[in-house]
Order: structure tokens, then C-alpha cells, then sequence
């Protein structure tokens, strides 16, 4: 993650020297940070934001409403230091696909990846799906800004294979939409498709299948004939 999307998140309030300076979190400090951000991202996914309290996040997280208040100022902070923990594993999948690489292995690996993020982070996916179902008043500027400008290195990728015959010519951005799409959905909506499949909820052998559904269809649209 780049130190510009970083910079653009609020830092939680902890104690300053005396020259007003941050102090280096200690270790059980950022322990605390991580139960907090842990917690919240809890209770933002099961009551959205404005539902949210910070006595729910303080119980969820077995501390105090004072004590965790030493570590953040308010709601607004946790929240978003829960969006800048998501962005960070949301983006580094697009940032691991190599400008070198094969193609097919490396568009394969990308989805791979993707599901799975849904897999072991679908809390996150949707407190995620529903800030930018609210208009990202929180991320319009990082979106903008900063993962456009991710996005766009990649696309410069896709259109260089496109360009050297390693893959059909496609819009890169809305091959990226696509697949977000596809493999979001499998954290965004899994009760829903859990129900349609007549179980309590997806298992491995659902990712499994799911990643090599959308590798198939994506790829053999893809790769030249």
C-alpha cells in the first residue's frame, strides 16, 4: 500500500511527546489497535456506521469504553482505520500481477487471489460494499486519487499483452470491473448463494469451484484462438 493512500486515512490518537510529535505505538499498544479495528470491523459490517456505537465496539473488543477511547478519538477513527486496513488486502491483489508474466498464469493467479480475499475476509468485503453503496463519502478522494492510479498501471499491463498478441484487445478497466464483480460477490452476497445451493454456508469446495468458473470463462475469452 502506497505511503499516499496511507496519509490520507486520520491516525488514531495516541499520546504525543513533549515536542508534540507521535509517539511509536509499543507492542501491546498496537495489539490493542488490532482488537479495536478487529472488533469494529464487527460490529460496522452487522450495524453499518451511523447504526454503530462505541460501547458495541468496546464490548466486542473486552475493554472499556474509556480505555478504548485512549486509543481512538471517536467512531470516525476506528471506521476509518477499518477502511484503510480493507483497502490495504483489497489492493494488493491487483498489485502482485506481474507486467512480465504469462498472461493466462498471471490474470489465473489474480482471480485466485481475489476469491480468495472473499473467502477469508468477506466481513471486510462488505463493510467495504457498503461504503461505496453509500456514495464512498469516506473513500470518493482515495478511489480518485490513488487505487485509480493502481488500476491504471495495470490496465497499461493489459493492453501491452493485448498489444504484443499475447490476448484479444479488451478494455482493461472493464475486464477488472468484471472480475471484482464475479468474485466479490461470493462475500457480498454468499447467503444468497449458499440458500440457491441448499446449504448453511459456502465451503472451500464452492471457492474452488467458483475460481475455476470465472478462470474459464474469462480466460477463454481472453487468450487468442
Amino acid at each position: 500500500m502506497s505511503l499516499s493512500i496511507q496519509q490520507k486515512f486520520e491516525a488514531p490518537a495516541m499520546p504525543r511527546s513533549d515536542d508534540g510529535r507521535r509517539r511509536k505505538p509499543t507492542r501491546i499498544q498496537s495489539l490493542r489497535q488490532g482488537e479495536i479495528i478487529k472488533a469494529g470491523l464487527e460490529v460496522f459490517a452487522r450495524y453499518g456506521f451511523k447504526g454503530a456505537t462505541i460501547d458495541q465496539i468496546a464490548e466486542k473488543a473486552g475493554m472499556s469504553k474509556t480505555n478504548l477511547l485512549y486509543y481512538y478519538r471517536c467512531k470516525e477513527d476506528i471506521y476509518l482505520s477499518v477502511l484503510q486496513r480493507t483497502l490495504e488486502m483489497w489492493i494488493a491483489p491487483l498489485e502482485e500481477m506481474r507486467a512480465d508474466g504469462d498472461p493466462a498464469l498471471e490474470i489465473r493467479a489474480y482471480i485466485a487471489r481475489k476469491i480468495r480475499f472473499s473467502r477469508e475476509h468477506a466481513v471486510a468485503s462488505r463493510v467495504f460494499a457498503m461504503e461505496i453503496l453509500q456514495g464512498a463519502p469516506n473513500l470518493e478522494r482515495v478511489i480518485r486519487d490513488d487505487i485509480r492510479a493502481h488500476v491504471e498501471e495495470r490496465a497499461a499491463v493489459i493492453r501491452a499483452w493485448a498489444d504484443a498478441g499475447k490476448i484479444r484487445k479488451i478494455d482493461p478497466y472493464h475486464l477488472f470491473f468484471t472480475i471484482w464483480a464475479a468474485t466479490q460477490t461470493y462475500a457480498d452476497f454468499s447467503s444468497q448463494i449458499a440458500a440457491i445451493l441448499d446449504k448453511p454456508a459456502l465451503d472451500g469446495g464452492d471457492f474452488d469451484a467458483a475460481e475455476e468458473t470465472l478462470c474459464d470463462l474469462i480466460l477463454n475469452g481472453l487468450l487468442p484462438g
